[in-house]
């Protein structure tokens, strides 16, 4: 890409699409567009068509998607396929009708089978059944990469699929109910703080491993991938390494400065007792993280702040 090409940024007031956007701009890039959701319905085909044969972009980022946690996928399953196929279907279409350069689609950990061995490979996609509370969402992502790589069988389209680990960060999401986990423990431990609460309780056992992402580390290495990675199939990005709920909650803890207990409900689930990715690929691609864990949280919590002073 150079710094004068066009780069379209679906999604772009997202923590994923802000974070490639503050990217590209950091870099020098002068030519990024963006539209709001009120200004370009990306379900509607004829809106996102229209779009792309003013605007011409060279480049795409698909970042916009539907997004939530694990009640919002399973109530609205309908609204998460539908409005999910609707948005790739029109970007990535209409990438290929105007002659797009390259395009990169974002996907999601959860296309991967709720059994898949540990840690997850590129090749495990559609080896297994699907954790079924989120089954339209993912669904709905792997109908993106298989349409990004027919692009490119048919039409010889340079469309690249990703698929990020969990991620938090700069511009997260801290509702209380739909927020994913770091977000939801940075609030739930700096409410505990202020109520000078004795204790906060959190569901499970505290065992189960996930791996966590910073989205500016995320948008690096999309922007890395962007520059040099033209194949078909999928990319894990992530840090390779996970951490415990227990552990990822004392982090959190010491980070916000609460000083009370941590109890765990052992009558609630666990969910999946690991969650890593196989990002050897992308190793062997010449990119690794730079945020560490604790690094990181200290960020998402000033951007907390910031949140909550604004709010």
């Amino acid at each position: 890409m150079n710094l004068d090409d066009k780069i379209y940024i679906a999604g772009h007031r997202g923590m994923v699409g802000s974070a490639i956007c503050r990217k590209l701009e950091n870099l020098g890039y002068t030519n990024i567009i963006t539209r709001t959701s009120s200004s370009l319905d990306l379900r509607d085909q004829q809106a996102v068509a229209a779009f792309f044969e003013e605007e011409t972009p060279n480049y795409v980022f698909l970042a916009a998607a539907k997004v939530g946690g694990i009640v919002a996928n399973n109530t609205y399953r309908a609204e998460f396929l539908y409005d999910n196929l609707q948005i790739q279907n029109n970007i990535i279409n209409s990438a290929y009708v105007t002659g797009v350069k390259k395009l990169m689609f974002l996907g999601s950990s959860c296309i991967y089978p709720k059994m898949a061995p540990q840690p997850l490979k590129e090749d495990y996609l559609l080896t297994g059944l699907l954790e079924p509370t989120n089954e339209p969402y993912a669904i709905a992502k792997i109908a993106g990469i298989k349409m990004c790589d027919a692009y490119r069988d048919q039409y010889g389209c340079n469309f690249i699929s990703v698929m990020p680990t969990n991620l938090y960060g700069y511009n997260d999401n801290y509702h209380p109910q739909n927020s994913h986990v770091v977000p939801a423990l940075i609030r739930r431990f700096h409410e505990a703080k202020q109520a000078l609460a004795p204790a906060v309780t959190i569901w499970g056992t505290g065992t189960p491993k996930r791996e966590f992402l910073f989205a500016d580390d995320l948008a690096e290495a999309c922007y890395y991938l962007m520059q040099n990675y033209n194949e078909p199939g999928l990319v894990n990005i992530g840090t390779g390494e996970d951490i415990s709920i227990k552990d990822l909650a004392a982090l959190v803890k010491k980070t916000v400065g609460y000083e009370g207990e941590i109890n765990f409900d052992i009558t609630k689930p666990d969910g999946t007792p690991r969650k890593l990715m196989d990002v050897s690929k992308l190793h062997n691609q010449g990119w690794r993280h730079k945020i560490e864990l604790e690094e990181g949280v200290g960020l998402a919590y000033q951007d907390f702040l910031k949140h909550e002073q604004s709010a």
